[in-house]
Order: structure tokens, then C-alpha cells, then sequence
């Protein structure tokens, strides 16, 4: 996948969030929200390493995804969420499990659309065609003696 390719998937995963979080409330726009956290994260590998295999980004983002909420049991998340908005965004602040299954379902997501864009991807033409081997050698011509 390409950076920009990437950079796109980040612009719209986050529009997507704010849409949700504008359109709903909620269970749905809170759980949305765990799985679209998981969808960026996964944008953010591919868009440093574009690269990277779809499981491996996929893999990449659901373990960050937990590590965080982990990292809400020892309350750091939260008493840094009381004085900044960036931490709240990215951090959360109270542990929650059923967040654990959400970010599994954006990892999921996010690998299929990941897998699916790389294969269409290499599918797809690079430059301009070239002669099959079974054509045999070019002719010679007086230029090439």
C-alpha cells in the first residue's frame, strides 16, 4: 500500500470518527470509536512503513490498542487525561474490556480493506508491457554489430 493510499485511510478514519461521534451516542458511537481507534492506528504503520504486511500492521495496531487500555488499570492514562486533551484522545482514561473485543473488530477491519487494496494493488499494471520470453531474441541489425 502507498503512503498516500495511507494518509488518505487516516483522513478518513478520522472523519469517520468525528461523523459517528456527531451522528450517534451512545454504545455505538463509543464502541465505533474503539474500533475506528484501532482502523488509524493501523493507517499510521502502514503510512511509516508502507510495506508493511497486513497482519503484521493489523497485529501491530490491536497490541497497541490494547497495551493502552492495559495501561488504563494503573490510572496514569486518567490523571494525565485531567490536564490534557491529547492525552485524553489518545490515552482514554478508565479501563473498559468490552473495549478490548472493539479494538479486535478494527483490527480486523482494517486488515481486510488492507488485504484486499494490496491485492488490487499488485494486480494491477506498473509500467509498460514487456516482451514474453517465449519471443525469442531480438533480432540483430547492423546498429548492434
Amino acid at each position: 500500500m502507498s503512503r498516500a493510499t495511507a494518509a488518505g485511510a487516516v483522513v478518513l478514519t478520522v472523519v469517520a470518527g468525528l461523523g459517528i461521534r456527531a451522528a450517534a451516542s451512545g454504545d455505538l458511537a463509543k464502541y465505533a470509536g474503539d474500533a475506528l481507534y484501532t482502523v488509524l492506528i493501523h493507517a499510521l504503520v502502514v503510512l511509516i512503513a508502507p510495506r508493511t504486511r497486513p497482519l503484521t500492521a493489523a497485529g501491530a495496531a490491536l497490541a497497541f490498542s490494547w497495551v493502552v487500555e492495559l495501561l488504563q488499570l494503573t490510572g496514569v492514562p486518567g490523571e494525565l487525561s485531567r490536564h490534557s486533551t491529547v492525552a485524553r484522545l489518545v490515552l482514554g482514561s478508565t479501563f473498559n474490556a468490552p473495549d478490548l473485543f472493539w479494538y479486535a473488530v478494527g483490527a480486523g477491519a482494517a486488515w481486510a480493506v488492507h488485504r484486499v487494496a494490496g491485492a488490487r494493488a499488485a494486480a494491477r499494471p506498473t509500467g509498460p508491457a514487456t516482451v514474453s520470453a517465449s519471443a525469442g531474441p531480438a533480432p540483430r541489425t547492423s546498429a548492434s554489430r
